[in-house]
């Protein structure tokens, strides 16, 4: 079984399964992967009665999400549901417990640092982050361009075919390693899909401290100051499966607060929280659009947002949504209210302003008829306030569901499903020579577009690096058609770098978007995807493949400088057993002459993992 908790598997999943149920035949279920599969299981199966209110006793979707898998599981197999888990496969049922509770069945029990054998001799006090070599929250800095300074990197493109792997550190009964490390104050703060946060040394992988949370983390932490929390300086932030945000003391984890910032059942945060000024800024997101599409499932209700904290409380400062409150408008054929609008998820992490006093971020498509124009857009909002300064939409009219394919559509569906164009990059906010910004998003069909954040997002340039296949069909085509840009991209002050999920990496200028240079990792005749988040250092970029391999390609010409292989077995310092698979969502983090990164996230069939690696030229 492996996690497929991504906008990725959005995109691609649910639309080669539609594929593969209209060529199967009839009596072959197709094949499924990946927790967002126990979600589709529970749509489908499960909330005639669950989320009916005509049916007494059945507990509410969102009281489900609060137990843990074990009951879930046990409920299917043993239990009071035991005659509906018998129409499940075992993988089904599974996947259901793994998905509706937020972590992986036997994590509570085995993850706690305590049993582990890498226990560090002390925890000395966390020196202030300012003062040594970090990867702070998901791009590195207030920007997102995730590029590490020369001083701050300690690493050179002639160091980079010298890297070799220092240290490997496995996740208890993990999955899926999702999380992007984060490198501060020479510590390494992670997530995980097993619900645990790790704190770590970044020279050794010895272990300071576990927080056990109450679902899978799959964002970077960010670190930050607090104030008033006693002996408490640093607060280390993020947020989980069930849209949970934490503030844990960054030196010992021990819980500060912790704010529920959405209700919705599907609602969780899958992007890094940004941290500015003590406040922070919490990306909300959904699994809804996965499979909304079954006639028992009340279409649709959730709605992207982001929302400000105080870093010190957890008390909410202001709210903003990405669409106005859904209203009920036809019942389908089954007679289940329907509502609209829907959708809007931020899959990003915001961009921090202080010129603008603003705040950035794209938003993800509709999911119901008519996608209002802040559907696939990138927002502004005031960082005060959260009062929406300006919009940019990339793709208007883009309603979109899972399963709503061929033969598996139903009136849930809108009446022309996508083209799932999410934005789920951060913008990259730069300054051009001569003192003009310019705020770049890009999108899965490949666009990558400049915007003037002093002119309210007028288009300053527009390019397309991934353009399609007209010769490609079936679930060729859909991957041809959505090969171009995902969770994001690295900028120096010359040109972007970005991962294409048809595979390799392109490189445009900043300035004008010419195309510098295009580079294929894979072999002619195979496919590799490079969505995953770039990284980039003075000379170098860095990108993680859905094969397990990490490529350094030099920034003038984009050749291959170094490589290496991840889905593999491990030994691991704190001796739990683990392996590498692919990596298909977020980048290298690199610091103080260390590259720091989780290798198994598996989307498309390709392999999971439970391991993070870190590499040094030492």
């Amino acid at each position: 079984m492996k996690i497929l908790n991504s906008l990725l598997f959005v995109t691609l999943f649910t639309s080669l399964i539609a594929f593969a149920q209209a060529q199967a035949p009839a009596a072959q279920a197709p094949r499924t992967a990946g927790t967002e599969s126990g979600f589709a299981v529970f749509q489908g199966r499960c909330m005639n009665c669950h989320g009916n209110p005509n049916v007494e006793r059945a507990p509410s979707p969102a009281a489900i999400r609060e137990m843990p898998p074990e009951k879930i599981y046990d409920a299917l197999t043993t239990g009071v549901m035991k005659g509906q888990g018998a129409s499940l496969t075992e993988d089904q049922r599974r996947m259901v417990a793994t998905f509706m509770s937020g972590r992986p069945l036997g994590s509570l029990r085995e993850g706690d640092s305590k049993s582990m054998a890498n226990q560090c001799a002390s925890n000395p006090p966390l020196a202030d982050p300012s003062s040594s070599p970090a990867w702070n929250g998901w791009g590195v800095d207030l920007s997102n361009t995730r590029f590490q300074p020369a001083g701050a990197a300690g690493l050179t493109p002639a160091q980079v075919p010298n890297l070799k792997l220092k240290w490997a550190f496995g996740f208890p009964t993990g999955l899926s390693a999702y999380g992007q490390p984060s490198v501060v104050s020479g510590r390494v703060f992670v997530g995980t899909d097993i619900g645990y946060i790790y704190s770590l040394d970044a020279k050794t992988g010895c272990v300071y401290w576990s927080y056990q949370t109450k679902g899978g983390v799959r964002n970077a932490m960010g670190v930050g100051a607090v104030k008033g929390r006693g002996n408490t300086k640093y607060g280390v932030f993020f947020g989980d499966a069930h849209a949970n945000v934490y503030g844990l003391d960054a030196q010992d984890g021990h819980l500060l607060w912790t704010t529920k910032v959405d209700d919705h059942f599907v609602a969780r945060i899958t992007a890094a929280p940004s941290y500015y000024d003590g406040r922070v800024f919490v990306p909300v997101s959904s699994s809804e659009e996965f499979t909304a599409a079954t006639l028992d499932y009340p279409c649709c209700t959730s709605r992207g947002s982001v929302v400000a904290l105080d870093a010190s409380t957890g008390d909410r400062i202001w709210k903003t949504y990405v669409m106005d409150e859904p209203k009920p408008t036809k019942k389908n054929s089954k007679g289940v209210q329907n509502y609209a609008p829907a959708g809007g998820s931020v899959w990003n992490s915001p961009t921090v302003d202080p010129v603008r006093n603003a705040i950035y971020f794209g938003t993800g498509d509709a999911e119901t008829e008519p996608a209002p124009k802040t559907s696939d857009a990138i927002m502004a909002l005031d960082i005060k306030t959260g009062k929406m300064l300006w919009v940019y939409q990339a793709q208007a009219n883009d309603a979109f569901l899972g399963g709503c394919n061929g033969n598996t559509k139903t009136d849930n569906c809108p009446s022309e499903n996508g083209p799932d164009l999410d934005i789920g990059n951060s913008p990259i906010l730069k300054n051009l020579p001569g003192g003009k910004r310019v705020l770049v998003a890009a999108t899965k069909d490949g666009n990558i577009i400049a915007l003037d954040p002093d002119k309210n997002g007028a288009v300053v340039w527009k390019t397309n690096v991934a353009p399609s296949d007209p010769n490609a069909k079936g679930p060729e085509a859909f991957l041809t058609r959505l090969g171009g840009i995902v969770w994001g991209g690295a900028a120096d002050d010359r040109a972007l770098y970005y991962g294409l999920s048809r595979g390799g990496m392109v490189a445009v200028q900043l300035s004008t978007g010419e195309r510098l240079w295009y580079t294929a990792f894979a072999k002619p005749g195979t496919r590799v995807n490079n969505s995953a988040a770039t990284s980039a250092i003075p000379g170098v970029a860095f990108v993680g493949g859905s094969d397990g391999r990490i490529r350094a390609v030099s920034t003038a010409d984009g050749k291959i400088i170094w490589e290496v292989e991840t889905a593999k077995d491990f030994t691991t310092v704190n001796k739990v057993p683990a392996h590498g698979g692919a990596i298909s969502s977020a980048g290298p983090t690199i610091a103080g002459g260390m590259l720091f990164v989780g290798s198994g996230y598996g989307v498309m069939g390709t392999s999971s993992g439970n391991v993070l690696l870190a590499f040094s030229a030492e």
